[in-house]
């Protein structure tokens, strides 16, 4: 297949991960567009999608309300910012978990108590795990949690949560809707598992057409970037989309606001050093 093939391009955390442990161990045979670190992806998909597709994704599975509701939401990257400035609007008391130090910081900052998961399992109504690791919800934590808890994985494979973990012969399972199932304890405690631990916002609710639109043109844009390079310019291993393109993408989807974009004087230019029609920022910069 890899004699065929000009390039890769990739939108997913996880499918960028594995492409850079394959070009570290030396087995990526051509060169790959990491899409999803694209400034226009991560902010529109991860966080600003995932800020309206959590509640979309609870409220057709479940009907509930989330007023006052106490939610742990595992991770505070992209994605998690995303639902804990949802679920804080609607009057939910949000509990965040992470291993970073930097994005722990940040939510203490946005206001959420950074806990350890197991400190606060008992007492939470709603678990959401978004960190793209695995078994951050494990067997112990599952037994440990009251009756009518609701867990939901919005990361990106269904790995976060232990679901193996719960096909044993002494615990029932119950369909009740479409992407709802009840797991039944022997003592009668039952909690809620939303799309067996697959994506939420895939399986219950819908990605907005002007979501898709933004990360569909960024893959489009990448797809004629690698086909039309010159031999060389991109080797065998994982590259970020130029920012050029990024800006491009932002600039094409602007009219949909009927936003003006102000444009910089010769002068201006000049006296940031910039080029007028962009790139804007350095590529270290975080938007």
């Amino acid at each position: 297949m890899f004699k065929k093939i000009k390039g890769i391009v990739e939108e997913s955390v996880t499918g960028v991960h594995r492409l850079y442990q394959l070009s570290k161990a030396g087995k990526l045979c051509v060169p790959a567009m990491n899409v999803n670190d694209s400034v226009t992806k991560q902010k529109f998909d991860n966080l600003y999608c995932c800020r309206e597709s959590i509640l979309d994704g609870l409220k057709r599975t479940t009907d509930m309300m989330f007023g006052g509701k106490q939610v742990v939401v595992c991770g505070y990257g992209e994605v998690g910012k995303g639902c804990c400035a949802a679920l804080k609007a609607m009057g939910s008391i949000v509990y965040v978990t992470e291993i970073d130090p930097i994005c722990a910081l940040q939510a203490c900052m946005d206001g959420f108590r950074l806990v350890k998961l197991n400190e606060v399992i008992r007492q939470v109504d709603i678990v959401i795990t978004c960190t793209g690791n695995k078994n951050v919800v494990t067997r112990e934590h599952l037994d440990r949690m009251k009756n009518g808890c609701i867990v939901c994985n919005m990361g990106h494979s269904n790995t976060e949560i232990d679901v193996a973990s719960l096909r044993t012969p002494e615990l029932t399972w119950e369909r009740v809707r479409s992407q709802v199932d009840h797991v039944i304890w022997p003592d009668g405690k039952r909690i809620v598992l939303l799309a067996e631990g697959r994506l939420l916002n895939l399986s219950c609710s819908t990605v907005p057409t002007f979501v898709l639109s933004i990360t569909a043109t960024t893959q489009a844009l990448a797809l004629i970037e690698l086909y039309n390079a010159p031999e060389g310019r991109y080797k065998q291993d994982v590259y970020l989309l130029p920012k050029k393109m990024d800006e491009y993408v932002a600039s094409l989807h602007l009219p949909t606001f009927d936003a003006h974009l102000t444009e910089l004087s010769d002068e201006q230019a000049k006296y940031l050093g910039l080029n007028k029609n962009g790139p804007f920022k350095p590529n270290y910069y975080r938007y």
